[in-house]
């Protein structure tokens, strides 16, 4: 239930969207469901920085937003990440493991006392697509897949605005980064990684440095492609028809009537688009429309505050 003023009217619900090198607070009208423009602020994060750097950060961000909010915040958080409880599992996996077995719900609102009492957290995948879908390209799909492309591939698989983490229909955990593709690991072939260690490779007697830790970041690749040079067209064209090739089978098993891509590398769309478009059309729904996002920026807000006035997630 939304909490409301003394005069009756609706408070607004104060979100965060948590990423790896920044935080976005904001507050999100519950009349309109969109953050209120003037309340929407950035700030920078270091996803390797110690448990106390970062969730000082974190609530420094919280902290800045206007006073006279709800106190049940909707939390977008990368995985691993144990939402229920509210409590990182990152060991492992290169970012933010400083929160490993940390109680981030207690954490954050021992520092917002008195503004935080519930924090309900979700994946940032599936706060972005139940944006999408309550505002956005993912309107109007019963069924429907989102992915978010930027340093990996975040997805998630909504049935009626709601995700979907189990059964056959889905990949496991409704992940699509957890599948092979080549017979490798997903992740390999399709992320910021692989598509510079894949130019490298094909660049390796050019003048670039065939190490993807030294060459070209990917927004230079695409720029090249653009520009017309065939190794940078044949990274792209390799990695996101892997992509819809991977992901093929399991847009047949959800029966889903859409595709919706966000995420930093979705600017890059005039490369993305027929790739993926042509990998999907190994599967048996050649035709399903895939389509850019519409509110990228502002869907992970959106979801976390449905998912907030839902009550969904740590106490």
């Amino acid at each position: 239930m939304t909490a409301a003023r003394a005069g009756g009217a609706p408070v607004p619900v104060p979100v965060l969207d948590v990423g790896g090198t920044h935080v976005t607070a904001a507050l999100v009208d519950p009349g309109t469901s969109r953050p209120v423009p003037s309340t929407v602020l950035r700030r920078p994060l270091r996803a390797h920085g110690g448990a106390d750097e970062i969730l000082d950060a974190i609530a420094s961000a919280a902290s800045e937003l206007p006073a006279g909010h709800g106190t049940r915040w909707g939390v977008a958080m990368p995985g691993p990440f144990d939402y229920p409880t509210g409590v990182g599992r990152f060991a492992g996996v290169g970012k933010f493991e400083s929160l490993a077995g940390v109680d981030v719900g207690a954490s954050l609102r021992e520092r917002l006392t008195g503004r935080a009492e519930r924090l309900c957290f979700l994946n940032d995948a599936d706060a972005f697509a139940i944006g999408e879908y309550r505002a956005g390209a993912a309107r109007g799909h019963e069924r429907v897949v989102c992915l978010t492309l930027g340093t990996g591939v975040g997805s998630s698989f909504l049935s009626a605005g709601r995700p979907v983490h189990t059964g056959p229909s889905v990949p496991p955990s409704g992940h699509v980064h957890r599948l092979t593709v080549h017979g490798r690991p997903l992740e390999d072939t399709v992320s910021r990684r692989g598509i510079r260690a894949l130019y490298g490779r094909l660049t390796a007697n050019d003048e670039d440095d065939p190490d993807e830790q030294h060459g070209p970041d990917v927004h230079e690749i695409a720029l090249r492609a653009v520009q017309g040079e065939a190794a940078a067209a044949e990274a792209f064209r390799y990695a996101f028809d892997a992509l819809g090739r991977a992901l093929a089978p399991w847009i047949g098993l959800f029966e889903a009537t859409a595709v919706v891509v966000g995420g930093s590398m979705a600017q890059s769309w005039h490369l993305i688009h027929p790739a993926l478009t042509a990998g999907l059309a190994t599967g048996e729904r050649p035709d399903v429309p895939v389509l850019p996002a519409l509110r990228p920026a502002e869907a992970p807000l959106i979801g976390a505050a449905h998912w907030a006035r839902r009550g969904q997630g740590a106490p």
